[in-house]
C-alpha cells in the first residue's frame, strides 16, 4: 500500500507547479482554503470544494495544479525523495515550505493522531515507529516528549527540509505565525510565487473567509466535503480540524517545569533560521 500510494504522491508533485511541504498541524488547509476562495470567487467554483491538486484546474485550466505533502511519513516520503536528489521534472517547481513552532505542532500533532487521523494513514505512520502509538492510551506529554513522533522528530522535521530546500530556486519559506499575524501580506506572498496577482479586494474576502471563526463556524455546520475540514465529531471540540488556532498554546497545556523543559530543547537543536527563540518568542524570519 505505502508503495503504491507513494507512486500517486509522486505523480501529483511532478505534475504541481506549486508544491506546498508541511508537517501536519502547520496551516497546510488554511491556506489552501484561502488559495481556493480566491479561484472560488474569480471563476464561481463552489465554495464547498477545497482546491488540493487540481480540483479547480479541471474547471479552469489557467488555475495552477498544486501539490501538498509532509514528505516524511510512509508514502509521503516518495516527495521528499524527488527533491533528494532532485528529479529533472521538478526543477522548475516552485516549492513552498510552512513551518510552525515546533512546540505548537507537538500538541496540536497530538490531538491530530489521536482524534482525527484515519485508520489507514495511522496504521502506515505506526508501522514504521519502533514503538507504535496507542492512540487510545498515550497521554500528551508522553506523546510530545517521549514518542518517535513527539518534538525532537518535529525538530529534525523542520531542520532537515531547511537543509535540504537551502539555495533551491523557486523556493519560499513562511511561517504559520506570519499567516496569523498577517494573513493577507502572507497570503499575497504566496500568491506571487504562483505567478498570480490576485486585487486587495480578492485577498481581503479570501483572508475573511479563512478567518478561525468562519472556518470554525463552517466545520461544525457540515460545509466542507473533502480537504480535511469534513466534521467528524460534533460533539469533541479536539476533534475539530480548526481547534484552537493561537500561537504559543503549548505554554498552555503544560506546567512551568514542562514547558521550559520543551523551550531548552527548541532553543538547544533548532535552527536559527526560522527565528523561533527562546519561550515561544517569534521573532523575524531569517532568509
Amino acid at each position: 500500500r505505502s508503495r503504491g500510494l507513494g507512486a500517486l504522491e509522486a505523480a501529483k508533485a511532478r505534475r504541481a507547479e506549486l508544491l506546498i511541504i508541511a508537517h501536519p498541524k502547520s496551516g497546510n488547509t488554511w491556506l489552501k482554503v484561502m488559495i481556493s476562495r480566491l479561484y472560488q470567487v474569480r471563476f464561481g467554483f463552489p465554495d464547498t470544494l477545497v482546491h488540493k491538486t487540481d480540483e479547480f484546474t479541471r474547471r479552469e485550466p489557467s488555475v495552477p495544479r498544486l501539490a501538498a505533502t509532509n514528505g516524511i511519513y510512509s508514502y509521503e516520503r516518495a516527495v521528499r525523495d524527488l527533491l533528494e536528489p532532485e528529479d529533472p521534472a521538478m526543477r522548475d517547481t516552485r516549492v513552498l515550505f510552512l513551518a510552525r513552532h515546533p512546540c505548537d505542532i507537538a500538541v496540536s500533532w497530538y490531538h491530530q493522531f489521536t482524534k482525527r487521523q484515519s485508520r489507514h494513514k495511522q496504521e502506515l505512520i505506526n508501522a514504521e515507529l519502533a514503538e507504535p502509538i496507542d492512540r487510545r492510551a498515550v497521554g500528551m506529554w508522553d506523546f510530545v516528549r517521549h514518542s518517535e513522533l513527539g518534538l525532537l522528530h518535529l525538530i529534525e522535521f523542520l531542520n532537515g527540509w531547511a537543509r535540504l530546500l537551502e539555495g533551491r530556486p523557486h523556493t519560499t519559506t513562511i511561517r504559520y505565525e506570519d499567516l496569523r499575524s498577517e494573513p493577507g501580506t502572507t497570503l499575497r506572498q504566496v500568491m506571487t510565487l504562483l505567478g498570480d496577482a490576485p486585487s486587495d479586494a480578492e485577498v481581503e474576502d479570501a483572508v475573511r473567509f479563512g478567518s478561525f471563526d468562519n472556518l470554525r463556524a463552517l466545520e461544525q455546520g457540515g460545509h466542507f466535503k473533502q480537504g480535511g475540514l469534513t466534521l467528524r465529531d460534533p460533539g469533541n471540540e479536539e476533534t475539530f480540524k480548526v481547534r484552537r488556532a493561537v500561537v504559543g498554546g503549548y505554554q498552555r497545556d503544560f506546567d512551568a517545569a514542562q514547558v521550559a523543559e520543551l523551550d531548552e530543547l527548541v532553543a538547544k537543536h533548532l535552527s536559527p533560521h526560522f527565528g523561533y527563540g527562546p519561550k515561544g518568542h517569534v521573532g523575524p524570519l531569517l532568509v
